[in-house]
């Protein structure tokens, strides 16, 4: 059974003179455990759809299913712990908070967990950090990182709690070929090791290629 499914998607956005449809009648499928690559020119809707399925942004029409569950029946409330609980998000430009240290950054998807001591958090970070070989950086600051660094320290921000759903954003698209072939591996890790679905919008027909399937967008459709 799909563990993401998109059943009819559109995305409109109104402004008082203007009408500028992103997606148009979006059907798709993602297997549990899929490596899912989008691709397809700037603006065409890439990121928008990548949004939707992270619960950032609500489709005009259509229905979002994941894991079983039909998000648009959830309130406000309930979509920030589905998504806390669920999803983990990678962007191209890190988005870490400057004045934290690692850990702390690490850490923040936690703090909105209940049941969690400040201990079992902070074991939790040390953990992570020293899977993806960070643990050395631990109390720096994001401005004393490298690109690569940055990236994957908000690598494993997304995958401290565990998510069954990993939502990637050009993840690569602001590093260097070594530092963004790091990255990439990282996230086939993830992807093979803990069996975590990865959605991830890219430019790079190479790193595409290397995932399981690729969809094509071009001015709000699916084309392939």
């Amino acid at each position: 059974m799909a563990i993401i499914t998109l059943d009819g998607i559109h995305k409109v956005y109104r402004t008082k003179d203007i009408e500028t449809t992103a997606l148009e009648n979006i059907n798709l499928q993602v297997n549990p455990g899929e490596f899912l690559s989008i691709m397809g020119p700037s603006g065409c809707g890439k990121s928008t759809l990548l949004n939707i399925i992270g619960l950032l942004d609500k489709p005009t029409d259509g229905t979002v299913t994941l894991l079983d569950t039909d998000c648009g029946r959830l309130s406000d409330r309930e979509l920030s712990h589905f998504r806390n609980h669920n999803l983990g998000f990678v962007f191209q430009s890190f988005h870490l908070i400057p004045s934290l240290s690692v850990a702390d950054n690490v850490e923040l998807p936690l703090i909105y967990r209940s049941g969690l001591s400040a201990g079992d958090r902070r074991k939790k970070v040390e953990q992570v950090l020293e899977r993806l070989e960070m643990s050395h950086r631990i109390r720096h600051l994001p401005a004393q990182l490298s690109g690569g660094q940055c990236q994957r320290v908000a690598i494993a921000r997304a995958i401290i709690g565990n998510p069954a759903i990993v939502l990637a954003d050009e993840p690569t698209g602001n590093l260097d070929s070594k530092m963004g072939s790091e990255v990439m591996s990282l996230l086939h890790r993830l992807n093979k090791e803990d069996g975590t679905t990865v959605v991830m919008v890219t430019h790079n027909e190479s790193q595409a290629r290397e995932t399981d399937r690729i969809v094509r967008f071009f001015d709000g459709r699916i084309v392939g």
